[in-house]
């Protein structure tokens, strides 16, 4: 590994996994803020689609996460909401070249999307080709940062040994991310607390962990949000929002 991908340990710093829980759990609105509502089936229908961003604007969610055909449907129907569109590029393997994510990302930061989610190159990183994956990064994190929005890598960690999960952290880091993201939803299973605690491990203070795939109760987000991570995929947010009301009244 280069220099480069090993520079992380030198600038990382403490996350207090405790502080942000109990913020994120005092109120709605603040287990709110910090999860991503989901649509990504690729049966999703357009009125799917605009309920979905509907309810991201209403409980106010970090974002309304959606498939890259829909973002000019879901850019519309947060208009003036303040509720960024999020959406994924390489999805859901990673194996299209850099140039076909680089074009992709400019294409949807251009109709409006402010939260990319990229699948880094998982083949190329298990087998070493180390400078190929961070440049794959890098390419997208230029083109996504110039339009003043934020990158989430994809590492579907449930792919990876422990070696790997480390050296994909590090790389996507040094490449410029502004989070390390544990899963698709689509492969063999999602996040687990592990997993979580250990990108939360490498990145410390100098990025964001997502936790995605298979976070569907409120306990499910207290678990990862204890582990590490300060942002969640899913969609069941309202669902966790309910259980979350239901607790507080």
């Amino acid at each position: 590994m280069s220099a480069s991908t090993t520079a992380p340990h030198a600038i990382r710093q403490y996350f207090d996994n405790a502080s942000h829980t109990k913020q994120a759990f005092a109120s709605e609105a603040g287990l709110a803020a910090v999860i991503d509502h989901t649509l990504l089936k690729p049966e999703a229908t357009e009125k799917e689609v605009v309920r979905l961003c509907e309810e991201a604007a209403s409980y106010r969610f970090a974002c309304a996460m959606v498939n890259p055909c829909w973002v000019p449907l879901a850019y519309a129907t947060l208009a003036g909401s303040g509720v960024p569109v999020g959406v994924v590029v390489g999805f859901p393997l990673g194996a299209t070249t850099t140039a076909s994510k680089r074009e992709e990302a400019l294409e949807m930061v251009k109709l409006g999307a402010h939260e990319i989610d990229m699948v880094l190159n998982i083949g190329m990183l298990r087998s070493g080709m180390n400078a190929q994956v961070e440049q794959d990064i890098r390419s997208v994190a230029e083109v996504v940062h110039d339009a003043g929005a934020r990158l989430k890598v994809i590492l579907e960690t449930c792919l990876l040994t422990m070696e790997e999960k480390l050296r994909a952290s590090q790389i996507a880091i040094s490449a410029g991310t502004d989070f390390l993201k544990t899963s698709t939803g689509f492969s063999t299973h999602g996040a687990t607390a592990a997993d979580v605690a250990l990108l939360r491990g490498v990145a410390g203070a100098a990025c964001g962990v997502k936790a995605s795939g298979g976070i569907r109760t409120l306990a499910d987000a207290r678990t990862m949000l204890e582990a590490g991570a300060n942002r969640i995929g899913a969609s069941a947010g309202v669902k966790i929002l309910d259980e979350l009301r239901t607790g507080l009244a």
